[in-house]
């Protein structure tokens, strides 16, 4: 009998950002202090991006310690995102400094939380500037550098549950994660041809914002002033971990060991690695000849609206203490 084989799939790539260059927006600290540093760890060189010039040094030569024997280091370019022109000069330094620019994570975020009837209109433009301008303004840079190079590249937009799924009193920040998660899909699709991915994280993190969350606080607090490891209710249960633990879906995304992995929106934290939905039809049904708005009223809670969709971010489950 001729001999049969069954099929493997190949050994993934290497995560090795040797030679790479990239620009990581907000990472003076947290989040995007331990991307811009995972990155370095891989051999990658950043640029270190922040509004304050001071702040943007120290991370810098934070990443460069961080980076150890890989090769990778990082310089400072300090400049508040949002604009075309903060964007223009964010490509440029990585092209002046590295020769070329691989990568790009959008990081950079504010808050302005309020409930709507209190939001005013400088809250609602300021966040929107921010993250979702200064996502599409500096992806608009990125790409453009990219095709010129013709080697493709990585876009890594940073999105957030609250985009995903709505949150009280962050009206602005929801709507800017919302449209970011739609442009990583919009993208992945127009810089296909030119071997650029696009991807959104959606990291869940022990940060200054998480720390006001009634619920979680004691344990960010325990964590950050001694050290004491998050439970695995956390870690496993609330996928709720520490910024560093969220950094390694980074360097990943940005490898050839994701060159196939486009449009997605890819949730990360403590010890859980997600896969986000699209939004889709989950139910639907038909009247001959179309709906009015009795017919519609007559069957919306029998067919449809049989299981409407659930809103906002679930609240953790904390075991009691």
């Amino acid at each position: 009998m001729p001999e049969t084989t069954t099929p493997t799939t190949p050994p993934p790539a290497t995560v090795d950002l040797t030679g790479k260059a990239a620009v990581v927006t907000g990472s003076g600290r947290g989040l995007g202090l331990a991307y811009a540093t995972a990155l370095a760890r891989a051999g990658a060189r950043v640029v270190v991006n922040d509004l304050d010039e001071d702040l943007a040094q120290e991370a810098a030569k934070a990443v460069t310690e961080a980076a150890g024997g890989s090769g990778g280091h990082a310089v400072a370019e300090a400049v508040a995102v949002g604009t075309a022109e903060a964007a223009d000069r964010l490509v440029a330094r990585s092209v002046e400094e590295f020769g070329r620019l691989d990568i790009l994570v959008t990081n950079a975020g504010i808050l302005r939380d309020r409930v709507l009837w209190k939001m005013s209109d400088d809250d609602f433009d300021a966040v929107l500037t921010t993250h979702l301008k200064g996502t599409f303004t500096c992806a608009r840079a990125a790409a453009i550098r990219m095709r010129e190079q013709g080697e493709g590249g990585r876009l890594i937009l940073v999105g957030s549950p609250a985009g995903q799924r709505g949150n009280f009193g962050q009206t602005n920040y929801a709507a800017a994660k919302a449209g970011i998660a739609a442009m990583a899909r919009t993208w992945s699709m127009e810089l296909a041809k030119a071997k650029i991915t696009t991807n959104a994280i959606v990291p869940v993190a022990a940060t200054a914002m998480t720390e006001t969350i009634p619920a979680f606080a004691p344990y960010v607090e325990a964590l950050r002033l001694r050290g004491t490891p998050l439970p695995d209710f956390l870690r496993k249960g609330e996928g709720f971990g520490t910024a560093e633990d969220c950094a390694a879906l980074v360097p990943f995304l940005a490898s050839d060991a994701a060159r196939e992995i486009t449009g997605q929106c890819i949730g990360i934290g403590g010890d859980r690695l997600a896969l986000w939905s699209h939004p889709q039809e989950t139910a639907t049904a038909y009247a001959d000849g179309g709906w009015s708005p009795q017919t519609i009223a007559d069957a919306w809670h029998t067919s449809v609206g049989a299981r409407p969709e659930s809103v906002g971010i679930p609240a953790p489950r904390i075991p009691e203490r």
